[in-house]
């Protein structure tokens, strides 16, 4: 498996990106501590108008400050009952004030005319923090959506024995966080084993699911506050079975990210869509990075499995 750099794109003017998902012609990007939703042409990335997912008074600096923002991590897109497609951007739950989402209904090929309905998410976490070890703080950084579950990923820094996922069900869950229910899902957790950086393990930071294949990134920091940042020593991207079923954490087939002189890319990945396939075992991947000082970047990439 190999991951190689092909571009780099700065997005000026949308900090701390965390997530990216493609409807469409489309590619929407949130920030986690951004109010809007940012839109851009799949081809060319040019930006349009973003989608304003809530008001605050705290956006005049350009960053929600870290004690105030909802850390929107999640991004997936998810069916609709109508037959339409919807995206769903949720909280990181690390804190209080973290355990905010948004359901997105699009509006066909008009991003901006997208109606957006806040959500608490405050029910689900709970059911979600039952099921974490004893010590581990929730801090989910990535969904996906398969065609019976929601996947949630929860980040557990510098142990390697906090990547996990949530299963959900996908139609009960829906319901669930929109509150069209108060019956709670059935969640199921697996662990995941994955490689690491200079002895520090990498924690799952993106996903996306792509002709039932779920890519995933994961990148290494230095640090073991799931609130505070540390140094970010480099990036992986491959792909996870979200299938497979086992009292022992899972390997997932990763691979580190490089330039295409072979270097090692050192920056963090935040989210990942993927954009087309280029052939069989190759693929075009998106991906969105922060540097944890406002500024964000996208990263097309070619993988190879």
């Amino acid at each position: 498996m190999q991951a190689t750099i092909l571009r780099e794109i700065q997005l000026p003017k949308l900090p701390s990106a965390s997530g990216v998902e493609m409807v469409g012609d489309t590619v929407y990007i949130i920030g986690d501590d951004a109010p809007l939703l940012y839109c851009f042409d799949a081809r060319k990335l040019e930006a349009g108008q973003p989608v304003t997912l809530f008001e605050t008074a705290h956006f005049s600096a350009g960053r929600i400050p870290k004690s105030l923002k909802p850390d929107l991590e999640c991004l997936t897109a998810v069916p609709t009952a109508e037959g339409g497609t919807a995206l769903l951007a949720l909280g990181s739950g690390a804190t209080a004030a973290r355990e905010v989402g948004y359901w997105i209904a699009l509006s066909g090929n008009a991003p901006a005319a997208a109606a957006v309905y806040p959500l608490s998410l405050t029910p689900l976490y709970q059911l979600l923090r039952k099921q974490l070890p004893a010590g581990l703080t929730l801090n989910l950084e990535a969904a996906a959506t398969t065609a019976d579950a929601l996947l949630l990923m929860q980040r557990s820094v510098g142990t390697a024995a906090g990547n996990l996922v949530f299963r959900c069900p996908l139609a009960a869950t829906l319901d669930f966080v929109r509150h069209h229910t108060a019956q709670a899902p059935a969640v199921e957790v697996q662990y995941y084993a994955l490689p690491g950086i200079e002895g520090k393990p990498a924690g799952l930071s993106g996903a996306v699911t792509f002709e039932e294949r779920l890519f995933v990134t994961a990148s290494v920091e230095d640090t073991t506050d799931p609130v505070a940042d540390g140094a970010v020593l480099g990036s992986f991207v491959g792909v996870l079975d979200p299938s497979r079923r086992s009292a022992r954490p899972v390997p997932v087939a990763l691979t580190q990210l490089r330039r295409p002189d072979g270097q090692p890319y050192r920056g963090k990945v935040e989210g990942v869509t993927v954009r087309r396939r280029l052939g069989p075992g190759r693929y075009e991947l998106l991906l969105v990075t922060d540097d944890d000082a406002g500024g964000s970047t996208a990263v097309e990439v070619e993988l190879t499995l």
